[in-house]
């Protein structure tokens, strides 16, 4: 693409209401890419039984192999925030299809426990390049507005299908060939984004600056420590010092992060992000929303497997109810933002997704799949696919272009943390569930963990009616 074709792009984008050239191609490389992230976010799932016999997991162990990837991906997604500012976009967003690529084939290749978990931490590292630096380019290529709104709800719907997708195609790999195939998938899909980008792909201006450092190793070791405490109670308690140390760390370190930030000159998170009610309110949901959407398909995989013996193509196929009622409602989305205000949209999906959570949390060792799981599924499918466009607009929309980055990439850092701490604690809380028989340890666990993530819905609907809903209504009678 030349440097004029570039520049006729960019001031397009600027343009209120306006298409870009080459919208339909710069979206799909934007989508498809942030698609491989989101996918192995829950690409595993349906393979943690293959890999817990064949590495001799423990239960609190297999967490890991999902939290090593999203702890590094949200504490390190401030930094490769800031990267897209200060080196442009489109460059940071091929470098991370590289490192994402050359890591997933490590993944693929893993041996023993620490490799497959190192390497899922090394993915982490690209994954938190190229997410923030996806969402920049997609918020600076299409004007806010109509058009913005459509790109918007086409990259949500990824988030929500490359979830419930990943169950899928992890399901399939594992089933016909092996759990590593869906990683070695990667490799080719990259390569071809990368010649893609190259082409299409607009720069976005440079910005001066440094990198914020101390803010960003900061931010994921709180995080970290605060994941491994709470995954430590699930084996010695909530009173041992395993436990107790690395919790008192991690709130100190988070501490640490905030005063940090408060003197920084360029903070990877400028606190005045957080000065919009609405924009608060949709980072506070978002950490909730997700955190129980992680537990969701972490919990459930493992329960269609070891009580139903499904194999893992049929754990995938089981969550076709959610993934495609979310794909029907997330292209409804553009379409109900026109005729309904965006906090009443989000409301509506947030409700969906706890109703459908609640009744899901009902499992038990002869729950049928058809009242007891598929159509729960129904519920939070829907739920998701309304949530989550809306959800992510309000994390971004009124932002000055200088806080772009950091604000996609707090959007993407609060969902990853979130999902993160989250799973950690329903984890702990359903290990100390027992009744010593495997496959009723598994649905007992199962069930709990789901109440667990039914709360923190529960949590979502009182922060969208308490922050969300009143910040909007305020500004939209200020705009009159």
């Amino acid at each position: 693409m030349t440097t004029t074709a570039r520049r006729t792009l960019a001031s397009t984008a600027k343009r209120p209401g306006r298409t870009p050239a080459h919208a339909t191609l710069i979206l799909a490389i934007i989508c498809v890419s942030y698609f491989m992230v989101i996918l192995d976010n829950s690409i595993v799932f349906t393979g943690l039984p293959q890999i817990r016999s064949a590495m001799g997991f423990s239960e609190t162990g297999l967490s890991w192999i999902t939290n090593a990837y999203v702890l590094v991906f949200g504490g390190l997604l401030l930094l490769g925030a800031r990267a897209g500012d200060l080196f442009g976009h489109r460059k940071t967003f091929l470098f991370s299809l590289v490192v994402f690529s050359l890591t997933s084939l490590l993944v693929g290749a893993a041996q023993t426990q620490w490799w497959l978990i190192g390497a899922r931490a090394l993915q982490g590292v690209g994954a938190a390049v190229l997410a923030p630096s996806a969402l920049s380019l997609l918020t600076r290529s299409f004007a806010e507005g109509r058009v913005r709104n459509r790109a918007m709800a086409a990259y949500s719907a990824v988030a929500g299908l490359g979830a419930a997708l990943g169950l899928v195609v992890g399901g399939l790999a594992a089933d016909l060939i092996s759990w590593r195939a869906g990683f070695f998938l990667n490799v080719p899909v990259g390569v071809v984004m990368m010649v893609l980008a190259l082409r299409f792909l607009p720069e976005t201006e440079r910005r001066g600056g440094r990198f914020d450092i101390a803010g960003a190793l900061l931010a994921t070791l709180g995080s970290t420590a605060l994941v491994l405490g709470i995954v430590d109670a699930a084996d010695f308690g909530w009173t041992a010092p395993a436990t107790l140390v690395p919790l008192v760390a991690g709130v100190v370190l988070l501490g640490l992060f905030v005063a940090v930030e408060q003197r920084a000159a360029q903070p990877i998170v400028p606190l005045r992000l957080f000065t919009s009610r609405e924009r608060s309110g949709a980072y506070l949901t978002r950490m909730l929303y997700m955190g129980a959407m992680m537990g969701f398909f972490f919990f459930t995989a493992q329960f269609v497997q070891s009580v139903y013996h499904w194999t893992p193509l049929q754990a995938g196929l089981a969550f076709l109810p959610m993934t495609l009622v979310n794909f029907v409602f997330a292209v409804q989305v553009p379409r109900l933002l026109q005729r309904t205000a965006r906090p009443l949209v989000l409301l509506g999906g947030v409700v969906l997704t706890a109703a459908g959570m609640t009744w899901l949390s009902r499992l038990g060792l002869h729950t049928p799949y058809l009242t007891g799981v598929a159509l729960p599924m129904v519920l939070i499918g829907a739920g998701q696919g309304l949530a989550l466009a809306p959800l992510t607009s309000s994390g971004v929309d009124g932002v000055a272009t200088a806080d772009a980055g950091a604000a996609s990439g707090l959007v993407n850092t609060v969902h990853q943390i979130g999902s993160a701490l989250s799973l950690s604690i329903l984890t702990a809380v359903a290990a100390s569930v027992s009744t010593g028989h495997a496959a009723a340890d598994i649905a007992a666990r199962s069930g709990t963990a789901l109440t667990g993530s039914a709360v923190l819905l529960a949590l979502a609907v009182v922060t969208v009616l308490t922050l969300i809903v009143p910040a909007r209504a305020t500004h939209n009678e200020r705009s009159l």
